[in-house]
């Protein structure tokens, strides 16, 4: 793995300004996987226009850059297959099949490609260029979806959303070293996972669902590491909420309310703040990573679904798909006011906006460090 620059701030080399020599020069475009029209859209950060519109595999659900910067890949979850683009040009390549990706996320050596198979219950490593599968982990748990990596590479914390639980894994081993099972509003017990099956209809009907049978009202979704490395900040969309979990230890030591329907996670260029989406409700909190609290809260005028996206590479935008709208949402970072809100194609999912700073992709819609 690449060194950690800076032991206090694992996104330090993240900040404005800091791009790879690989990414100098591309355009700053944000790309749109519409998970209910098998279709990306690709907007031009600038003039928040659609500049391009191409189809792709069956249920594309997220846009994940390739750890060395150079491909972006379309994750084709229902289609059995990936979708390259040139980011350089911002143009469709070639299509290659791959089982089941509906996540995507890479180790920190870069030796492999994690494809999250949620729909078969595996993590699939891979080789990052071909895609050919090279080992696969079975999970214990049900609807896993969303990664973060430990400062030193380590482990990784992944939710499993069906089942309400928490997975640990030793990444070298490729082994599952811990299960925890969250309760709302922070509780958590390190049981062994408890199967659910998937609710399905519309949003207020999948939420109804969702708390009758979630086995322990939770529900993680987005996973993200906190600067200083110890803490992992997990969103859940019964909760309401963050965890904060303990890496190491592997217990919850505490619970921040954000807002119905928490799911996406999205630090700040400058690793002060963690932009919180919340789905249900039409806004985004923003955490403090210092104060481990809400210290503002963003609402899109008449309401919306924000969902998965990223922060412009200037640190000035954030970017969010409007899940349930068809639309995606553009916030400006110093005031939470609605630059844009852009009429895009059915289901708008994990949206990327690239190029980033950061030396390295640890996969998901960038997670660079």
């Amino acid at each position: 793995m690449p060194p950690v620059i800076d032991p206090n701030d694992i996104y330090s080399e993240t900040r404005a300004g800091k791009l790879s020599p690989v990414v100098k020069g591309f355009a700053e475009l944000v790309y749109v996987p519409n998970s209910g029209s098998n279709t990306v859209d690709v907007i031009d950060q600038h003039t928040f226009r659609i500049v391009d519109h191409f189809r792709v595999g069956r249920q594309p659900q997220h846009v994940t850059p390739a750890y060395d910067l150079k491909t972006l890949w379309v994750l084709n979850d229902l289609g059995d297959s990936l979708t390259k683009i040139d980011p350089a040009t911002g143009k469709k390549g070639d299509t290659v099949t791959v089982k089941d990706p509906y996540n995507m996320y890479y180790t920190p050596d870069g030796k492999y490609a994690v494809v999250v198979a949620e729909r078969v219950d595996r993590l699939d490593f891979r080789d990052p260029t071909t895609m050919a599968l090279v080992d696969s982990l079975p999970v214990p748990c049900r609807g896993i979806d969303h990664i973060d990596f430990s400062a030193d590479g380590q482990f990784l914390i992944a939710s499993c959303e069906f089942s309400g639980t928490l997975m640990k894994v030793a990444v070298a081993k490729r082994a599952v070293v811990g299960m925890l099972a969250l309760g709302k509003s922070g509780g958590s017990a390190a049981l062994g996972p408890v199967v659910m099956t998937r609710g399905m209809g519309n949003m207020a009907k999948r939420r109804a669902y969702d708390r009758r049978h979630a086995p322990t009202g939770s529900m993680p979704q987005d996973v993200k590491t906190s600067p200083d490395g110890k803490v992992f900040y997990v969103a859940d969309m019964l909760a309401d909420g963050v965890h904060l979990i303990d890496g190491e230890k592997f217990v919850s030591i505490g619970f921040i309310p954000t807002g119905r329907g928490a799911h996406g996670l999205y630090p700040s260029r400058d690793s002060k703040l963690l932009y919180c989406s919340n789905r249900d409700e039409g806004t985004v909190s923003v955490i403090s990573f210092a104060e481990r609290k809400v210290v503002r809260k963003w609402t899109i005028p008449d309401g919306g679904s924000p969902d998965m996206g990223g922060v412009s590479a200037d640190g000035k935008v954030l970017w969010l798909s409007g899940r349930y709208n068809k639309e995606v949402y553009a916030f400006d970072t110093s005031d939470g006011h609605l630059l844009a809100r852009i009429p895009v194609g059915k289901g708008p999912h994990g949206l990327c906006v690239f190029p980033q700073p950061g030396r390295y992709s640890l996969g998901h819609t960038g997670i660079l460090r």
